[in-house]
Parts: structure tokens; C-alpha cells; sequence
């Protein structure tokens, strides 16, 4: 039988334990922006804005008006994938709804 075991139990170098953090990274976030057009009416981005990205009604008109005026507003920030899911919904109910309305998304 080897010395490496003795009673079964298997013997170890002492020395010294070095733990290493593993280096974990922030996801990158993007921004989901509504683009202004001059067809959407303005009750139907509303109807967005409370339907896919949970805002209340006065805060969803705010936006609404801002996309008026300034031709576009940041809805929110999101990781990748739900920044992305949310331009698809937004994109197809529009469509299903046979709206113009653009939404697309950018790294912030």
C-alpha cells in the first residue's frame, strides 16, 4: 500500500489557501426609445407606455408629449434581452394595431 494514504484518508501538502474572486461584470444596459411620427395617435402611445413598460397614466402622457415635441424619448434602460423584447412587443402591436409607431433601442 502507498504512504500517500494512510487510514484512508488522503494527505495534503500544507500550504497556503489563495481563494480568487471570480471577476464578474456589470451586463450592458440600452436605452428603449419611442420615435415621434405624424400618424400614431397620441392615446395609442399612452396604451404603450401602460401596456409594456408598467407606467401610470400621468407619467405615460409625459412621456407621450415629450415624444411629441422633441421627436423621441427614452422609455427606459434595460439589459439586452429585455431591451430587446420590449422594442418586439411595442413593434408588433403596433403593427397588429396597424400603427406607425417606431420604437428601437441603443447602447447607453
Amino acid at each position: 500500500m502507498s504512504d500517500e494514504y494512510e487510514n484512508d484518508t488522503p494527505q495534503f501538502d500544507e500550504g497556503v489557501d489563495v481563494k480568487v474572486k471570480p471577476e464578474v461584470k456589470r451586463p450592458s444596459m440600452y436605452k428603449v426609445i419611442l420615435l415621434n411620427d405624424d400618424y400614431t395617435p397620441m392615446d395609442f402611445v399612452v396604451e404603450v407606455l401602460q401596456k409594456f413598460f408598467g407606467i401610470n397614466q400621468d407619467h405615460a402622457i409625459e412621456i407621450m408629449l415629450t415624444v411629441h415635441q422633441r421627436g423621441l424619448a427614452v422609455v427606459g434602460i434595460y439589459t439586452y434581452e429585455i431591451a430587446e423584447t420590449k422594442v418586439t412587443q411595442v413593434l408588433e402591436y403596433s403593427r397588429h394595431c396597424k400603427q406607425p409607431l417606431q420604437c428601437t433601442m441603443e447602447k447607453e
